[in-house]
């Protein structure tokens, strides 16, 4: 014990703050130390400052300090700076505390501030350590070597924003702009806060002999993205033959990892396998993360496989990697070989899923790792909102908001988007502009789920009015936010403003149009029934059309049925697609509108002869958290017999109003299950995987009105709202 070689004070009982403050016992009531029967030993002849030295907590510094007041050597410096030292340089210190020592100090030299200066950068408080460094001036007190890197290393970002370049003309004023000391902090402090090129100067100016500069500059390359300067750097450090160091190759792998350059990668690693770099656990995991980021998994298992010692960032960075190539079940399977995980491996494993759009797969992840405790973050949200946006989970939807609003996580620019991506992709419009208007900061991308999201949703008006309000903030649209805004204009059929915005991508932002954008001109002019003017945009287009292109103007010629240019659009899609059967129903379905029924026949027959199918209509409801799929003619479901006979009972009550419907439908019965297990009032929302045809849309409608239910149906290209007999697409999709 370090207070056994003081005793015989006798019967004395101290309070700090009384000695010291000059406060009374009785304020203080935790702060009375007992040192009955002590003084200095004789036989020991152990220092005071030795003992602070040898302290182990603030209470025994404490201690020693009363018995130093006691004994009336409070004035002496050497201890002062002492306690002062233990204050700022120990974890368990106190800065106050070594304030209140500092400032009865008679005598105080530069090193007394500096250790001060150095205490404050400890304890992250770079605003005392600026103020008591000004203080110093004040006292004429000149900095000297240790100075400035105890002071600047302590820097926060917002510190060096403000004060970085008066600090810099502080060391030029006291002459230490060639010590390399002090350019290693100038290095630190402007990579810090973004202003790289000044770091570069500072680097240049150095002597380059200390491999601690060489390591913030490349750290500082890599926090501002410039990866490729970060492996300039190594490569000139190779050429002076630098020996680097752990955090060297660390933050060297870091860079390349991003380049994706696994030829420099395997120099790096040469160091460690030579042995002239000393593994750790830290740097095998950040070359496991190169090999397997370059999609080179047999090297990278090969490495983890071999390390002595692995932690969830080992075992994660393989699930990663076996997700990025597309192996899902792979990374699963080394999922769940994980000894631990965290919210970072649970994340990564249902991004693969989301990857393959295995939607299901993730909510049923979500659901474990709910049961394992393991507490989501915000990059978990964002997997299982986007997965509610795809199956039109709007119940489940609805909770993972709630959740984050009740657990206060973060809701950053990427979360609210995924938040208005899934309101609008389960049709619930007031919802996602309602969390539009909350987000303090918005992007691109949020502007631009606002106008796709209004417009598939049947509110193309609205849509437009947030493309004008994104410029008059001064937001930049990019390609995808005008394939929105032309959406928008094929849907109002406003054919001269849709061409004008065509024309002023790439006038007023220069954006050239791609195959999309050509896709949406060919829609705008062929649904107003232009169609020579479409089949013209084809012919003259700077790229090859696509599958896209040709398919927009073949449903445009199913409106119209133009027999002959359907011919003409069909014929280049099935050289682009020989196995599409959607264009062979398209097809037939033009010739029986316009009557053409050896054409109707002949069609049919090659699909026949070719084993040509039509595409399973799929639809997807989700009714009390769980999301139910149905086929055209599947009997599958555990409620199929009931489902059926209240498909019959629709059918005879849609007679009276003199409509027969085709039962084959998926929608159909989806919207009979849908009625069967849902209170009156309650919106039904389907998700299906193709355009909804003619007949499902005359069906939605007549229910709508006869059953007075709000049905939101979302097929492959936008959104049917249903409400008393109308649809918000107003007969024209």
């Amino acid at each position: 014990m370090i207070l056994s070689s003081l005793r015989g004070l006798s019967n004395l009982t101290y309070t700090f703050n009384l000695a010291f403050h000059g406060k009374g016992a009785s304020q203080c009531p935790n702060q009375v130390f007992q040192l009955a029967h002590l003084h200095l030993s004789p036989e020991i002849h152990l220092p005071l400052q030795s003992l602070i030295e040898r302290c182990k907590s603030m209470d025994q510094l404490r201690q020693i300090h009363s018995v130093i007041i006691q004994k009336g050597l409070i004035p002496d410096p050497k201890l002062c700076s002492n306690i002062i030292a233990f204050c700022s340089n120990n974890e368990l210190g106190d800065m106050k505390y070594a304030r209140s020592v500092f400032d009865i100090m008679p005598e105080r030299g530069v090193f007394i501030w500096n250790t001060m200066i150095k205490g404050y950068s400890r304890e992250n408080s770079p605003q005392n350590g600026v103020s008591i460094y000004r203080e110093m001036l004040n006292n004429n007190v000149q900095p000297d070597n240790y100075t400035f890197p105890f002071l600047l290393k302590g820097f926060t970002r917002e510190v060096s924003l403000k004060l970085g370049k008066s600090m810099h003309a502080h060391v030029c004023k006291f002459g230490f702009e060639l010590n390399e000391f002090v350019h290693h902090a100038l290095i630190h402090v402007y990579c810090l806060c973004g202003q790289v090129d000044m770091a570069r100067r500072v680097f240049d100016l150095s002597a380059k002999s200390d491999i601690l500069i060489w390591n913030s500059m490349i750290s500082g390359y890599n926090r501002s993205k410039q990866f490729g300067e970060s492996r300039k750097l190594f490569y000139a450090m190779e050429e002076k033959q630098l020996q680097p160091t752990s955090v060297t190759l660390i933050s060297v792998i870091s860079a390349l990892s991003q380049l994706k350059d696994l030829d420099t990668g395997n120099r790096v690693h040469q160091y460690v396998k030579d042995y002239k770099v000393q593994s750790s656990l830290v740097l095998d995991n950040a070359i496991v993360d190169l090999y397997a980021s370059s999609g080179k998994m047999d090297a990278a298992l090969g490495l983890f496989q071999s390390m002595k010692h692995k932690d969830v960032i080992s075992w994660t960075t393989i699930v990663k990697g076996f997700v990025n190539i597309g192996q899902v079940d792979v990374a699963r399977k080394y999922f769940d070989q994980m000894p631990k995980r965290d919210n970072i491996s649970w994340t990564a494993m249902m991004d693969g899923y989301v990857k393959e759009n295995r939607f299901k797969d993730v909510l049923m992840l979500f659901r474990e790792m709910q049961a394992a405790k393991i507490r989501p973050d915000e990059f978990t949200m964002v997997s299982i909102l986007t997965t509610c946006a795809h199956l039109g989970a709007l119940e489940l939807g609805e909770w993972i908001k709630t959740y984050i609003d009740k657990h206060k996580i973060k809701v950053d620019v990427h979360l609210g988007n995924a938040v208005i991506d899934m309101y609008f992709k389960c049709g619930n419009v007031e919802k996602a502009l309602m969390m539009f208007t909350q987000m303090p900061c918005r992007d691109k991308f949020t502007w631009t789920a606002m106008i796709i999201g209004l417009a598939s949703n049947g509110h193309e008006r609205e849509a437009l009015e947030m493309f004008f309000e994104m410029q008059r903030a001064s937001e930049t649209p990019d390609d995808v936010t005008y394939i929105g805004v032309l959406s928008a204009c094929t849907h109002m059929g406003m054919v001269d403003e849709g061409k004008s915005f065509f024309a002023n991508m790439a006038f007023q932002h220069g954006i050239q149009p791609n195959v999309i954008h050509y896709g949406c001109l060919v829609d705008l002019l062929g649904r107003a029934g232009r169609l020579e003017g479409a089949y013209e945009v084809i012919r003259s287009m700077p790229v090859k059309p696509n599958s896209i292109v040709w398919g927009a103007l073949l449903g445009a010629c199913r409106i119209h049925k133009d027999v002959q240019m359907a011919e003409i659009a069909a014929q280049q899609l099935l050289q682009l697609e020989p196995g599409n059967g959607a264009v062979y129903v398209h097809l037939c379905n033009i010739y029986a509108a316009c009557k053409k029924w050896d054409n109707l026949r002949e069609t049919r027959r090659i699909m026949t002869d070719r084993g040509i199918k039509k595409t399973p209509g799929c639809s997807l409801i989700e009714m009390h958290g769980i999301v139910h799929e149905f086929v055209a003619g599947d009997q599958s479901h555990p409620q199929s017999k009931s489902i059926y006979s209240k498909l019959a009972e629709l059918i005879g009550e849609l007679k009276f109003s003199g409509y027969v419907p085709d039962t084959s439908e998926s929608e159909k019965l989806v919207i009979a299950f849908a009625l069967i297990n849902s209170e009156p009032g309650f919106t039904i929302r389907i998700v299906k995987n193709l355009r909804i045809c003619t007949d499902c849309h005359r069906v939605a409608k007549l229910i709508s009105e006869r059953y007075n239910r709000k049905l939101i149906i979302r097929d492959r290209t936008r959104f049917h709202h249903f409400v008393q007999g109308s649809c918000s697409c107003k007969d024209y999709w």
